[in-house]
């Protein structure tokens, strides 16, 4: 939009801060203290019962307005395009978390049937994430090895190691579901803003390496045992390497060739999306056909391909959570819980927003927390969201959760009766959707060069959060990502750009002198930015700005200019200078201590005024109001006037209300804008060989 390019005169008078409340009545606000906000929080009418139970249930809102003509038929077509989507990521990322493939289909169930009346957005897909999946599975791993003796824990007694397994996944899951409950109950959905978009995707790239890694020996063909903590990927690697001699064939031939067959049609799936009416469901497609082949040819005795054997049929009992592996794996719920939900709250406000409406990031909380509690109480293991199934559900016509109530029941058709159709196909046929399916994360390798050449701080924290989370493991990496980013944080707090501004001739304006040819910096006056709050990390970084751009050290004039007095008072005791009535009269002195001090030896000062611009001043704590206050008397020391203009009301209320001003240090130093304050400081000091070039209206 082009901008108007008018001329605009405004008479009015320098204002300082005392000035503009003079002549500008204030209205005193009453803050609400935190005893206001409990007894408000504890208020209980029926409005507020009304309002909650919908904020609790948001299935009420949209199911009032639910346009059965319009919307009941996309939602079935949706709901059945998902579940046969789910149903194979169920069986697939089932095996991420070093699981029995069936069990996937029971978080492709349970979850959803929660979320459907918790939930706030009506496109995502709830069910197994790869991400998540992988963290889950790297708890079972440390905890049932393959191969290996389980931990020692008394919950274990008598179970079979495929129900160790199941009893870990689904106690780690149900206290991920604590946590995400209690956060939410707690009202701190906002914790997810600490993860940043170049902090997940360096992330989820990390975990698609992971997975990658992980799906090599169904791929390949070879029995490796899962390795967990720091360096784990290098472990499993050096293993694959060590055995590939023994790789078989014929899995290897399967995966590659269904790894091609699954990559043109999703291609041509994602060209010809305007014109397909629903993706063509390829992932079922070559499962049947594989699952056929498998049990005409007999794949398994005859090549001695690993198969998904059997399929628990129907649901088992709900199962009580092991305290043991609660008490090993917190520190892992806590994390994978995060990850499950900044990524399906992410994915969640992609979509609300393409759509028009809201979500509450609490609310998604405890549904998220609810779900996953309830799953893991029929050995389900955690839920969120994939981007990929989301996509099916959205793209297929789904307008509501509708669609994912349908795609959970058909989760629930083949797990009751359906699922020993399934008992033939190869796990190498699963692991290679797995892998087709990492292409969206990998393909986020190609924001290096994009965010190295635009913000070279971003690039840092998605490289540093890669590679934590790929050799150090997700959860490790998770924090290390958490780090660098808070670092990043922090320097540009601690060093910021501040920069001496001048005036554009003719005008009101004030910029970066560095930036502009014509600019006007009249003498005797700087004009110092700082565009950061000011605290105890970078107070002693503002002076150093402040010296710099002052050119002198304030608090060195004012101990040589102290230290000549004291030697002139003592030449003037011993009668060695002259004084007249205009003062001290001309004399030679010379003296063969270094230690002397002669008034040649005084820095000098070539500015009157300093004005020091705090509009991006958001906050002062304690350290930086002592520096700042030292600052400024230092100043006032050496005869320069300090004007602080743009100031915060909230900053001015903490600098009245902490004793800041005095004798030296008053309110009058405070002007509205920079304007102001320059034009006040040349009529002081009656410098007016600039006054024509100075706008003064």
């Amino acid at each position: 939009m082009a901008t108007l390019r008018k001329d605009y005169v405004v008479a009015r008078r320098v204002y300082s801060e005392d000035s503009f409340d003079e002549d500008h009545e204030k209205v005193y606000r009453v803050h609400k203290t935190i005893l206001d906000h409990v007894r408000g929080y504890l208020t209980c009418d029926s409005k507020r019962v009304k309002n909650t139970a919908l904020s609790f249930l948001p299935i009420i809102g949209w199911m009032k307005i639910y346009r059965i003509k319009e919307w009941l038929l996309g939602d079935v077509v949706s709901g059945i395009s998902t579940g046969l989507v789910a149903i194979m990521q169920g069986l697939a990322f089932a095996m991420l978390a070093s699981l029995p493939p069936s069990y996937g289909l029971y978080a492709a169930f349970f979850p959803m049937l929660i979320y459907f009346f918790l939930g706030t957005s009506r496109h995502i897909s709830v069910g197994p994430f790869p991400v998540l999946s992988l963290m889950v599975g790297s708890v079972v791993d440390r905890l049932v090895p393959v191969g290996g003796s389980p931990a020692n824990f008394t919950s274990f007694e008598g179970l079979e190691p495929d129900e160790q397994r199941v009893l870990v996944a689904s106690s780690v899951t149900f206290l991920m579901g604590i946590f995400q409950l209690a956060m939410g109950l707690l009202q701190v959905g906002f914790i997810v803003v600490y993860l940043s978009d170049t902090l997940v995707s360096g992330f989820t790239t990390a975990a698609a390496i992971q997975i990658l890694v992980s799906q090599l020996k169904f791929v390949l063909g070879l029995v490796v045992p899962g390795y967990s903590g720091p360096f784990a990927i290098i472990r499993t690697l050096e293993n694959i390497f060590g055995q590939i001699t023994s790789t078989n064939i014929c899995d290897l031939v399967m995966s590659i060739l269904i790894m091609v067959v699954v990559f043109i049609v999703k291609e041509l799936n994602d060209r010809y999306r305007a014109k397909l009416p629903v993706p063509i469901p390829i992932e079922v497609m070559v499962t049947v056909v594989a699952c056929g082949v498998s049990y005409a040819c007999n794949f398994e005795e005859r090549y001695g391909i690993d198969v998904v054997g059997n399929m628990t049929s129907g649901y088992q009992p709900p199962i009580t959570p092991s305290v043991e592996v609660w008490q090993d794996s917190a520190v892992d719920a806590f994390p994978i819980a995060i990850v499950g939900f900044a990524v399906a709250f992410s994915v969640a406000k992609v979509y609300a927003i393409k759509h028009d409406y809201t979500i509450d990031g609490n609310q998604e909380l405890i549904a998220f927390g609810v779900s996953n509690i309830f799953g893991a109480s029929f050995k389900a293991f955690a839920a969120s969201t994939a981007l990929s199934r989301t996509a099916v559900q959205e793209s297929s016509g789904g307008k509501t959760q509708i669609a994912g109530l349908l795609s959970a029941m058909m989760a629930m058709i083949v797990t009751v009766a359906l699922g020993f159709l399934l008992e033939p196909l190869p796990r190498s046929v699963l692991g290679a959707l797995v892998i087709i399916n990492l292409k969206g994360m990998l393909m986020q390798f190609r924001e290096i060069p994009y965010l190295w050449r635009r913000d070279k701080t971003e690039c840092v924290v998605w490289v540093g959060t890669c590679l934590g989370a790929t050799l150090l493991g997700l959860d490790i990496g998770l924090a290390v990502g958490l780090g660098v980013e808070l670092l990043t944080v922090v320097f540009r707090i601690q060093f910021p750009m501040c920069s001496v501004l001048a005036n554009l001739p003719g005008t009101d304006l004030y910029r970066n002198r560095k930036d502009y040819l014509h600019i006007l910096e009249p003498n005797g006056v700087k004009i110092l930015k700082m565009p950061s709050p000011i605290f105890f990390a970078n107070i002693e970084f503002f002076r150093e700005k402040l010296e710099q751009a002052i050119g002198c050290n304030p608090l060195r004039v004012l101990r040589k200019r102290n230290k000549a007095i004291r030697q002139i008072k003592k030449l003037v005791k011993n009668n060695e200078i002259p004084i007249t009535e205009k003062g001290f009269g001309g004399f030679l002195y010379q003296t063969n201590d270094e230690s002397d001090m002669n008034m040649e030896d005084v820095p000098r000062v070539d500015i009157h005024s300093l004005i020091l611009d705090f509009s991006a001043v958001s906050f002062l704590d304690i350290s930086a109001l002592k520096g700042l206050k030292t600052t400024l008397k230092e100043l006032i020391r050496i005869d320069v006037d300090v004007y602080i203009v743009s100031c915060d009301v909230n900053i001015l209320e903490k600098l009245h209300s902490c004793m800041f001003f005095d004798d030296e240090i008053q309110s009058s130093m405070f002007f509205v804008t920079i304007h102001d304050a320059m034009l006040h400081a040349l009529e002081k000091h009656g410098r007016n060989k600039h006054k024509g070039k100075i706008h003064t209206q």
